[in-house]
């Protein structure tokens, strides 16, 4: 294809070498011209990083090229000099990496990294590259651009660092930007800033772009043509209208069933059973056979090719899902939700301030409010949902219950009852309430085995009479959790993600507790895993009848999961009440910004842009803390805080507008 400007022949790579080498990725082939975009999307592990890495030629040690061409400018990258790729890199193709935070070098200012580039591949001198880099930041959305050139990333915000890791991207000018899961770990708000951002600087300057990501409202709303990839190779390949009208493979049909937002509420999620096959255990024939509710005897006996005109599919019988037939079936429909009954844990105007200390002698000199008077009530089997930005407080709401940080102000009632934080009521209420933290690998002892893990919280709060007894609960608690019994004695790092976060909730279930904190159980985890955990968390509760409080910023797990929902700004609470009234009709605007710029698989509708970053809540606003970025302030916003108040269909708003 003479008029792309990246082409990719037949490329394959391998992890080791000779005849120890295992194929990794193999086959891929795709062009993407300038101006358009290219998403790649598949489950962690089907090779899509690997892909982008090849392009950079950044790949691991470990990992070679096996076979194929990579033709950029009508050259082969392949066969170039590094000599001459190190002045393609951040020249002619440019990426941003998934992690700013470990992209980011910490020891240099933001100015210095970006100088790097445009002293490099622009040859601009120390006035100039000041200039240029000040202006970068001014283009990426960062305000006052002239201070934070000299400060260090661990002084930005996580979306100030994602701004900056696109500063530096586009300071060498690229004409291929390779963007690896650029707004995984953002804000909906957020997300959409920086989605919007590099719409409006692909447009500008007329740059392709490869997009890697599993969130399909991003790619409805980004790309121009869509990659599915599955265990190292592209099963499916076409324009974004045609893929969202109708995907042909079984596995991107898969992909859309496990969306909460396509299902809907009140249906199971239609999770993918099995697993991705080992890269050492690659089936010859079909590779998703295995998992494929349409698969028959030449599924697995022949290998599929990758055909098709408007859409390429590697299937033998693609076409119509399955998903509409298996919703329809009576194991599809979810049980009606629970009756809210008596509160079983009630927050009355909790605090959390943080004391900020400077000088010899480490004085207290100011308060961060990170949760300043929140009020919420928990029920038995109902879940409650508390959403917000990141820095609003959520986790430290979870946390201050968990008494992990001690609680400023305020009271916890159980079931009526104040609770008091020392002696037996301590040990007790360990029992009660346990928590999901957000990344199992991190929470989970790599030390130990999985049966040393469950059973640590049961000996320590004596619940087993022996170790037998105590082994016996632990299987138990994993086939709970849909996990086999011999899985005690293995490790965490010999599971996959969403096992690993089976495996956390497990723990969390070992001491029977009425309350669960989940904080954002599911948000590092792909669609398919992610509909595992969810399905499993309805099972639970609706088996045992555990409260939840749950933190996200996922809306579409909250319509999905949560009976109520609480919104977090600046540690309080401005809009809270039942799902089909806060998602249906938002009374804030901060919630209504923040259903906006939520992405959407069938479309783009308006979005309610917000203006800054959120202010520190070492410092918050006079008057309510949202006016300065709130599209309809007025001014009494500026004078005081709004009280909450009762609207007509039950639900709580602190807005002046509704005085």
């Amino acid at each position: 294809m003479t008029d792309s400007l990246l082409h990719i022949r037949d490329l394959s790579l391998a992890i080791g070498r000779g005849g120890n080498a295992i194929p990794a990725v193999e086959g891929m082939s795709f062009s993407l011209k300038a101006g358009e975009t290219l998403a790649l999307v598949g489950e962690s592990g089907c090779g899509k990083s690997l892909t982008a890495q090849a392009l950079m030629r950044l790949l691991p040690s470990a990992v070679s090229i096996s076979n194929g061409q990579v033709i950029f400018q009508g050259r082969d990258l392949l066969s170039l000099p590094e000599s001459h790729m190190r002045q393609l890199r951040g020249g002619g193709m440019a990426m941003i990496f998934q992690e700013p935070a470990t992209s980011l070098n910490p020891v240099l200012t933001v100015g210095q990294q970006i100088g790097e580039v445009l002293a490099r591949h622009l040859g601009l001198k120390a006035r100039e590259v000041r200039e240029r880099a000040e202006d970068l930041l001014r283009q990426v959305g960062i305000a006052d651009p002239a201070r934070r050139l000299d400060e260090y990333p661990f002084q930005l915000s996580g979306g100030m660092k994602q701004r900056v890791m696109i500063a530096i991207a586009l300071a060498g000018e690229p004409e291929l930007l390779i963007a690896d899961e650029p707004t995984t770990a953002l804000d909906v708000t957020v997300q959409s800033q920086i989605l919007d951002l590099l719409v409006s600087l692909q447009a500008q300057r007329g740059m392709a772009m490869l997009l890697i990501t599993h969130d399909l409202g991003v790619v409805s709303r980004m790309a121009h043509q869509v990659g599915v990839m599955y265990a190292g190779q592209l099963v499916e390949y076409g324009s974004r209208d045609a893929f969202f009208r109708a995907p042909q493979h079984p596995y991107s049909q898969a992909l859309f069933a496990a969306l909460p937002e396509a299902v809907g509420r009140g249906r199971r999620l239609q999770a993918l059973s099995g697993q991705v096959p080992a890269l050492g255990a690659m089936p010859k024939a079909c590779r998703f056979a295995t998992r494929c509710t349409r698969a028959q005897a030449i599924c697995t006996e022949q290998a599929p090719e990758l055909l098709g005109e408007q859409i390429q599919v590697r299937c033998y019988f693609p076409g119509e899902s399955d998903v509409a037939r298996e919703a329809d079936g009576a194991a599809a429909v979810l049980p009606d939700h629970t009756q809210a009954e008596a509160a079983l844990l009630e927050l009355d105007a909790l605090q959390v301030h943080l004391p900020l200390r400077k000088g010899i002698l480490q004085r207290v000199h100011a308060h961060v409010r990170a949760v300043d008077g929140v009020s919420l009530s928990l029920s038995p089997g109902r879940t409650l949902a508390l959403v917000g930005e990141s820095g609003c407080g959520k986790t430290t709401v979870g946390k201050a219950l968990m008494q992990l940080i001690p609680a400023t102000g305020g009271n916890v009632f159980w079931q009526g009852q104040p609770f008091t934080r020392a002696g037996s009521d301590a040990r007790e209420w360990r029992r009660r309430m346990q928590m999901v933290f957000q990344d199992p690998f991190a929470s989970l002892n790599p030390r130990m085995t999985v049966g040393d893990i469950l059973l640590e919280g049961i000996q320590a709060l004596g619940i087993a009479a022996s170790a037998k007894d105590g082994r016996q609960a632990c299987a138990g608690l994993l086939e709970q959790v849909g996990l086999k019994g011999d899985a005690l004695d293995r490790y965490p790092h010999e599971f996959s993600g969403g096992q690993r976060q089976r495996i956390a909730i497990a723990r969390a279930l070992a001491v029977s507790p009425q309350v669960l904190i989940c904080d954002e159980p599911t948000s590092a985890l792909d669609v398919s895993v992610q509909a595992q955990i969810l399905n499993l968390l309805r099972d639970l509760q609706q088996e045992l009848q555990v409260a939840y409080l749950f933190i996200t910023h996922n809306f579409a797990v909250v319509e999905y999961l949560a009976h109520e929902v609480a919104v977090m700004y600046l540690g309080r609470i401005v809009e809270q009440g039942s799902v089909e009234a806060v998602l249906g009709q938002a009374a804030h605007p901060y919630t209504q910004a923040l259903l906006s710029a939520v992405p959407k698989i069938e479309g783009a509708g308006h979005v309610i842009r917000l203006e800054g970053e959120t202010p520190s809540p070492a410092k918050p606003p006079r008057g309510c803390h949202f006016h300065p970025r709130c599209p309809k302030a007025m001014p009494v916003c500026q004078e005081r805080y709004p009280e909450a108040l009762n609207l007509a269909d039950g639900r709580q708003v602190a807005c002046h507008l509704y005085s």
